[in-house]
């Protein structure tokens, strides 16, 4: 006989039995009613020294958690994973090497404040820098948490502007902060803007407030996101203990918008560095309707260096999901490169070995078996594909694409030209591109295009005649 599904709980911690139930159902009362000292933390749960070190500690990234999240920790467990990820420790003061202010260069690939451009058609907006709760890996506390750090009108128009004349512009995702913590007012006024871009084909929300707050994911909420489809929203759960029926409820209120919705995790050490509660997290994800989408490699931001795991946890854990679970449960392993190199996914090698026509694999068990390739493949035209003489341009980011397409031949790090010329600006021989050039590559030539090179030269003889 199979198990039973883990029945979802609701948790209220002792100090807060009397409140009233409409008040503590009420958002705004959470939000107005949020912990970030030692003295109101220690009513809850016990504090242990580390935890009282850092709440003492001066330039302290902002702590904050809601009555609801709060209530979730098991007051008698220092390790709780849930007390983990809201109440700093003193390992959060401890710095590490590699540790950076900006991690992913955001700032770097920003054309006007509080917008990303990094990936050819899409941007991150950053519309607040407040949370319903302050997680302690946080990737943006450079800026989040900062009350006096908030967006200007004149910096959203700025934004505004920015997606307005940038056509190959077609997904905007919304984050901070928290879009979900801003007035309803103000972020329906900022939905409606972008919806109005006619080249802005999706518009996203990355939130974690129906995890913090799940309370704010009322009608009203989702009758207003619903007048803007096509709308996504990903959420943030890191572990099984989050997962409650009013996140479920939350969930379904999205859900029946016609919201779909995804989960963004970090792995994060001492809290979900485990392929049993990996799999028990997705598995309980999909139970609410939300799917498993990125499980990110912990930044390299200051404060996290205790979180951190070896990515090959993270290998471990993909091992652990792929074929032992449902394929859309499991999410996608992410490292978000150091230095504004983008999100880099990484998984188990399931491809062993290929001949010119055979292909060796292995399965989750370790099962090889080879697939017959075809010897007679008759390949795409993309001269009579409508869809390749119409691409949408990615200039300058086509990357390896971009190679596998003929726009190019190589990608060159910096410097790579000066450091093989060795300094030596002026030379004997010739030393023109076009010799390592190859014909009908790069030179302005586009994908569809069908002339045939140009013919070599015929050698010459001695005597300089052809």
């Amino acid at each position: 006989m199979g198990m039973s599904p883990t029945v979802f709980k609701s948790r209220r911690a002792p100090v807060f039995r009397e409140v009233p139930e409409a008040q503590w159902k009420d958002w705004r009362w959470q939000l107005s009613h949020r912990l970030n000292t030692a003295e109101e933390i220690g009513r809850v749960f016990p504090l242990t020294e580390s935890e009282r070190t850092a709440l003492g500690a001066r330039d302290l990234f902002r702590v904050d958690v809601t009555p609801y999240f709060i209530s979730l920790i098991r007051p008698d467990d220092p390790g709780d994973p849930i007390r983990r990820q809201v109440i700093p420790t003193a390992a959060e003061l401890v710095p590490y090497t590699a540790m950076m202010e900006d991690s992913l260069a955001e700032d770097r690939h920003s054309p006007v404040p509080g917008l990303v451009h990094r990936y050819p058609d899409r941007v991150l907006m950053l519309v607040t820098t407040q949370c319903a709760s302050y997680c302690r890996y946080c990737t943006r506390s450079r800026i989040v948490g900062d009350p006096a750090a908030q967006f200007s009108r004149a910096e959203f128009d700025a934004m505004f502007a920015y997606i307005e004349r940038t056509p190959q512009i077609r997904d905007v995702l919304l984050s901070g902060g928290d879009p979900l913590t801003l007035a309803p007012a103000l972020l329906e006024s900022l939905i409606a803007r972008l919806r109005a871009i006619e080249h802005v084909e999706i518009i996203r929300i990355g939130t974690r407030v129906p995890v913090f707050l799940p309370m704010r994911v009322d009608d009203e909420l989702c009758s207003m996101l619903s007048k803007y489809h096509p709308l996504w929203l990903n959420i943030h759960v890191n572990h099984p203990n989050e997962i409650t029926p009013e996140l479920s409820a939350a969930a379904d209120r999205l859900s029946r918008a016609g919201i779909p919705l995804g989960n963004q995790s970090v792995l994060l050490a001492g809290v979900n560095d485990c392929v049993h509660i990996q799999r028990r997290l997705v598995q309980d994800l999909l139970r609410i309707r939300v799917r498993p989408y990125y499980l990110y490699q912990c930044d390299l931001v200051e404060g996290a260096g205790h979180f951190r795991t070896p990515v090959a946890k993270g290998i471990e854990i993909i091992e652990g999901l792929r074929g032992h679970t449902s394929g859309f449960a499991v999410p996608q392993y992410v490292i978000d490169a150091p230095g504004g190199g983008g999100k880099i996914p990484l998984g188990p090698n399931y491809l062993l070995s290929m001949s010119d026509h055979r292909t060796a694999l292995r399965n989750y068990e370790g099962y090889i078996s080879i697939y017959e390739e075809p010897t007679d493949y008759a390949a795409h035209d993309p001269s009579t594909c409508p869809y390749c003489r119409d691409k949408r341009t990615e200039t300058g980011q086509g990357g390896i694409t971009g190679l596998l397409e003929g726009e190019q031949m190589a990608i060159e790090p910096a410097g790579w030209e000066m450091t093989h010329t060795r300094g030596g600006s002026k030379h004997r021989l010739n030393q023109d591109r076009e010799k390592w050039q190859p014909r009908g590559i790069g030179a302005g030539k586009t994908p569809v295009e069908t002339k045939p090179p140009a013919p070599f030269p015929k050698p010459k003889t001695r005597s300089g005649k052809s």
